[in-house]
């Protein structure tokens, strides 16, 4: 399962697993933690897989430029990265760092699609059982879909039906 943390050996020697074993002493989410990772063995393996010790800034802004140009990221999507390669030099090789100076990715407007309410009612109509109550759920309280999905499991949990 993705939400169980992955085990880490004790004690960890490669470089992954002591910056997993870092992040958790710290008490990130879980989420985060795989977050980041991703994005910094991104970093490494854009990079040729060089130790992030060996890299600079201009490493740095030259991958964070890359993510924009090259691949098309959103704007949150390249904060993310860029938090998590902060959060690998200041916290974690404890390295200090120049001021970056990379290629921003631009702000899109996107409108939010959103149902009408007889477009929901729609939708509503056709679910049955816990579907039906998980979204209701998200559709009158304004749940996200992991939320819901969790309470999905809990309700399947204690309603005994394994």
């Amino acid at each position: 399962m993705e939400d169980l943390p992955r085990p880490i050996p004790n004690p960890p020697v490669r470089f992954m697993d002591r910056l997993r074993a870092f992040m958790r002493a710290k008490r990130l989410a879980y989420r985060t933690e795989d977050s980041y990772c991703r994005w910094i063995r991104d970093f490494i393996r854009y990079h040729g897989m060089q130790r992030p010790e060996d890299l600079t800034t201009r490493h740095i802004d030259q991958w964070l430029s890359h993510l924009v140009c090259d691949r098309s990221v959103s704007v949150s999507t390249q904060k993310v990265a860029l938090n998590a390669v902060v959060f690998l030099y200041r916290q974690f090789l404890q390295l200090d760092m120049d001021t970056l100076q990379f290629q921003r990715a631009l702000k899109g407007r996107r409108l939010p699609e959103v149902f009408s309410h007889a477009e929901a009612t729609k939708v509503l109509s056709l679910m049955t059982g816990p579907t039906l109550l998980a979204a209701s759920l998200m559709y009158g309280s304004g749940l996200r879909v992991m939320e819901a999905r969790d309470f999905e499991c809990a309700t399947w949990i204690l309603s005994g039906d394994r």
